[in-house]
Formats: structure tokens, sequence, C-alpha cells
């Protein structure tokens, strides 16, 4: 079951005010940013985050699966909890590089 734009949408409005929001569609799931930072992962209607100390102590409770197959474990984000939701991205927006540019294809 894919994500719906529905959900992806509730996803960003649960936490507005940690920065400038928007969604990416990728491999038919999606990926959140905040201030062009890749923050969470949403599949299947499951909002997740990458297992890093930094967040260890909030997150101590919630449950651990792999997004899609062959992926590493994360963490599976209470969205609904919004007090929750809101303190692991500003936990995690300023820890969070900001991708790499991709090189351009050179025309043969």
């Amino acid at each position: 079951m894919a994500t719906s734009v529905n959900f992806i949408e509730y996803v960003c409005a649960q936490i507005t005010g940690t920065g400038d929001i928007r969604y990416r569609k990728m491999f038919g799931e999606y990926m959140v940013y905040v201030n062009d930072k890749p923050i969470l992962l949403v599949c299947d209607d499951t909002v997740y985050v990458k297992i890093l100390d930094e967040i260890k102590e909030v997150m101590h409770d919630a449950d651990i699966a792999a997004p899609y197959d062959g992926a590493k474990p994360h963490y599976i984000l209470d969205i609904d909890d919004s007090d929750l939701a809101l303190t692991v991205v500003d936990i995690l927006e300023p820890i969070t590089p900001l991708p790499k540019p991709r090189k351009k294809k050179q025309a043969q």
C-alpha cells in the first residue's frame, strides 16, 4: 500500500513551524525535507526516522522496523503525537547535512 497524498500532507502539517517543509516522491514513497534536509521517510503511511544517538532518549518507546526490503532499521515516529514529532525534527534538522549536489551528465 503506497502512501496517500492526504497522509503526506498530514505529516507535513504536524511538523509545521520547524522550517521550510516540502516533500518529494521517491521510488513510489516520500521523503520529507525540512530546510532542504531529508528528515523523514514516509512509506506505506508510516513515518520513519534514522536511528541516531541524538534522538535515542526521545524515541526510547518507539517501534523499530525497516521502511522497505533491504533498508536499515529505522525508528517509527508516531506522527499523531505532534509534540514528539516537533521535538524529533527540531533535534534532527541542525545535525542533518544538506544532500550533496548531483553531478550533471555531460553530453557526448
